[in-house]
């Protein structure tokens, strides 16, 4: 008989309350799929008080002023709130006035690691007052790292949590912390083995949250196969490669999926005008429509390039910004939305002043976001390295055809087409340079002419799925492989 296992999912943001990337995504996809399958599920989260959007949403206070014990008498009151994401499945915030609910961001204080060690604490205090004895915590990326070491000691007597396994969910290696790993000096890194310092000592702020939740979660995963493969390289290893590699045997990759009913062409009403992979030809619409919104010319057979995104290094800013020049002076327009680097906007923006009719530059737009893909024929993601990338499974899910640098998640999932067979989904190149990217624009530019072959490649991405059905069936797996662990284990 199956068993239908109890599981908290802890992470530092949750869409629709807060967000500020892919992880907010995931923390609220995977557990309503797990829900979906049966299972047991409650969220714990932040409380932005002046992030959420209280009007839009039901929040019940449940417990006030609970006090936490940090460390040698230190006291931290806090209280706690519930709603539901859909019926059956509870989201439980953790509000502070000092370390939540005053911030009108969701980061960026110089204090990140005593507000997330707050949270850590929080969190497993409100399992216990819930008397909610799970078989799993299901702790999401460096904010939640402490948890698997705070089980382990500071609440090792609680009978609630003591049957609990932990899997700690990388998401993007290169944050470990509340600032920069590698501006850490040798002499205040923290080595894996030094017992946490108190919260009022600045020393805490030294102390890598990623690295402890690596070595001491039941299991460790990141979000692709190959991005699992990477980290344990010292190119791609963020410092702990060594680490990763001597945990290899706990180690596992899922590639996230996307939430199919929040991105469907179908039903999404940011379009101009919805269709399907049977009525692809309607993605005509959106495209005119994109054109005039952003001012550019509008022309059926012009192929139109997005980018939505973190304007980033990560994403491969410099590659787009060094192959741009070249690239418009072809027949095609390109639209850029983001936020982030100002160097790379800047830049960006030069450009663009020489190409007004080719090129626009704009911040990110969560209303428009949805359009770039439904009007676009192409999506540029030259990525330095990609954990796993959701823009090229949106791409697929709007028929807009990825051009992506094969590495991390990317390689995963975005196959490169072949026009003698008329197999893959996109266009990918390899090493990390200007020339191979620009290649490989030029293969997907070509390609575009021969209108057969362009409906085979949108065809072959939007046949395939990417929802959450599947990984939510995979990270059940391993929730069962992270309580075999610990029973083996005896901890």
């Amino acid at each position: 008989m199956k068993k239908n296992l109890k599981i908290v999912s802890i992470s530092s943001e949750v869409d629709p309350y807060s967000k500020t990337g892919g992880l907010a995504d995931v923390a609220r996809s995977l557990p309503k799929s797990l829900f979906r399958l049966g299972h047991q599920v409650i969220i714990i989260t932040p409380f932005y008080e002046k992030v959420i959007d209280q009007g839009a949403y039901k929040l019940d206070k449940i417990y006030s002023d609970v006090s936490l014990y940090m460390d040698s008498g230190s006291e931290i009151k806090v209280a706690y709130y519930r709603t539901e994401l859909v019926p059956g499945l509870s989201v439980y915030f953790v509000g502070n006035e000092k370390y939540f609910s005053r911030r009108k961001q969701i980061y960026g204080s110089d204090h990140e690691n005593a507000r997330f060690y707050v949270f850590s604490v929080a969190a497993l205090k409100l399992i216990s007052l819930l008397k909610f004895d799970a078989d799993i915590i299901h702790c999401h990326d460096w904010h939640t790292g402490l948890i698997p070491h705070l089980k382990k000691t500071r609440f090792k007597d609680s009978h609630t949590l003591a049957k609990a396994a932990t899997v700690y969910t990388i998401h993007n290696l290169v944050f470990q912390m509340g600032r920069p790993w590698w501006e850490v000096s040798s002499k205040n890194k923290d080595n894996g083995k030094k017992a946490l310092p108190l919260l009022s000592d600045h020393s805490l702020e030294y102390f890598n949250f990623a690295k402890r939740g690596i070595l001491e979660a039941d299991v460790i995963n990141t979000v692709s196969e190959t991005y699992a493969q990477e980290i344990m390289a010292k190119d791609f290893g963020q410092d702990l490669h060594r680490i990763l590699l001597n945990r290899r045997h706990k180690l596992f990759g899922v590639v996230n999926g996307i939430d199919y009913k929040n991105y469907n062409p179908k039903t999404d009403r940011g379009l101009y005008k919805n269709y399907t992979p049977d009525k692809i030809d309607l993605k005509l619409l959106n495209k005119r429509y994109l054109q005039k919104f952003y001012h550019l010319p509008v022309k059926d057979n012009i192929p139109l390039l997005g980018f939505t995104s973190r304007i980033a290094e990560q994403k491969g800013l410099d590659l787009i910004v060094e192959i741009l020049p070249t690239l418009l002076l072809r027949d095609v327009q390109f639209i850029i939305m983001g936020d982030g680097d100002k160097e790379y906007i800047n830049k960006i923006k030069k450009i663009q002043r020489r190409f007004p009719s080719k090129l626009v530059c704009v911040s990110f737009d969560r209303k428009m976001e949805t359009s770039v893909y439904a009007g676009g024929d192409m999506f540029l993601l030259p990525s330095r390295f990609e954990p796993c990338g959701i823009n090229q499974l949106i791409s697929f899910r709007y028929g807009c055809v990825p051009i992506v640098r094969s590495i991390g998640g990317l390689s995963d999932t975005v196959v490169n087409f072949d026009p003698e067979t008329n197999s893959g989904n996109g266009f990918t190149f390899k090493h990390y340079n200007a020339s191979e990217f620009l290649v490989a624009v030029t293969r997907a530019l070509e390609t575009y002419k021969y209108k057969t072959a362009w409906k085979k490649v949108i065809r072959n991405g939007m046949d395939v799925s990417f929802s959450w059905d599947l990984p939510a069936i995979k990270y059940v797996q391993l929730y069962k492989r992270a309580i075999k662990f610990k029973k083996e284990n005896g901890k």
